[in-house]
């Protein structure tokens, strides 16, 4: 068990932009409820593309603030918790050791892990680096989303419980590294279409890769860009 921060944040514009988003999240003291949708007095800017029940609360390891700080310097959204546009942060949790599927006690919540986390290019107006989105996909250090099994409260402090592994042999570590790394490997993409436990969207990227022999294209989402 390990103790967490929490963090919720308000759609505003993103720096040079006139996009919103909700990344920018601050620690929180009180407790809060915990939906399927998410925090209460949590805000997602475009509901297309984040939160939902499968994105309800999403997870960054505080463990790779101090690797980013040594490859780009003390950037401000590097010096404390919040700058990924986590809800969640910890130390002593990482996508190697974390598998689809596990699930979690937090406060009176229960909690799953739904699914990695695909980088968009907001990230790279939210710390001024251009490629930042590429780098996050990269490295692999994306942290992950919960789906709610039972709503309840939650709040900083509380203890991050493991009560289950469902599907122990698929950490996030391995399903990012087909998916982003040995992206055409069939038979570990069959292994992902079939893992009920991961969110539908990511299983049909495996199916499409399988039945079309190709990579789907990242630059929209990692560049703003067609």
């Amino acid at each position: 068990m390990m103790r967490i921060t929490l963090l919720t944040g308000r759609a505003s514009p993103l720096p040079h932009s006139d996009a919103l988003s909700g990344i920018n999240k601050t620690p929180v003291d009180q407790a809060l409820a915990l939906g399927r949708q998410g925090l209460e007095g949590d805000e997602q800017a475009d509901r297309r593309v984040h939160g939902g029940v499968e994105k309800a609360v999403h997870h960054y390891p505080f463990d790779h603030y101090a690797v980013w700080r040594s490859e780009l310097g003390p950037l401000p959204p590097l010096l404390t918790p919040g700058g990924f546009g986590e809800n969640i942060s910890t130390t002593g949790l990482t996508e190697t050791t974390v598998a689809v599927g596990d699930v979690f006690r937090l406060g009176t919540a229960i909690l799953q892990v739904s699914q990695g986390r695909q980088p968009c290019w907001k990230l790279n107006r939210r710390f001024d680096v251009p490629d930042m989105a590429w780098r996050v996909q990269q490295t692999g250090r994306t942290g992950w989303y919960y789906r709610v099994l039972q709503p309840g409260a939650v709040g900083s402090g509380d203890r991050l419980e493991l009560i289950e592994r469902v599907a122990p042999d698929w950490s996030l570590r391995r399903i990012w590294h087909a998916l982003y790394v040995d992206r055409l490997n069939r038979r570990e993409l069959a292994g992902i279409a079939s893992l009920d436990v991961l969110a539908e969207g990511w299983r049909k990227y495996a199916v499409q890769r399988l039945e079309s022999g190709r990579v789907e294209d990242w630059s929209k989402r990692l560049d703003g860009t067609a």
